[in-house]
Parts: structure tokens; sequence; C-alpha cells
């Protein structure tokens, strides 16, 4: 298994905010990554207030929007 392998399959996400462009996600190692809102149009297209209403599912291993019908999965974002 590579170094790569285990630090994607240990990615937990403790926040989440956003830009007019991005999608930001702390994890709780205290890395940071941005996703282009491009790459998911239901949040792209979203309202802010639909986008805030998020929650971690699988204990930080994937993003949740019940409203949307929209579920990220972080290590696949890595």
């Amino acid at each position: 298994m590579s170094i790569l392998e285990n630090k994607t399959k240990d990615a937990l996400a403790a926040d989440i905010w956003f830009d007019a462009d991005m999608m930001h996600i702390r994890l709780i190692d205290g890395r940071e990554i941005g996703i282009p809102l491009e790459w998911f149009p239901k949040l792209r297209d979203a309202s802010d207030e639909k986008r805030m209403k998020w929650r971690l599912i699988g204990k930080g291993t994937g993003i949740h929007w019940e409203e949307l019908d929209e579920d990220i999965s972080v290590s696949a974002l890595l």
C-alpha cells in the first residue's frame, strides 16, 4: 500500500465553507482542499443558504446535502 492510499483512506472532513467559485474542506489532520463548484452542478446552482445545509456522514468520510440530494466522498476528492 502506498503512502497516498493511507492519506486518502484516512481523510476525514472537519469543516466546509464556500466562496464564489470554490468549496473548501478542512480535514481533521489540518489539511485544506479547494474544489471548483463547477465539478458539482447541484452545489454550483444552489443558493448559499442551501449550500450551508450540509452534514458530515460516516464520521467525516463524506458530506451530505439533504435538500440537494448530493453526497460527496472526501477521499474521492483527493
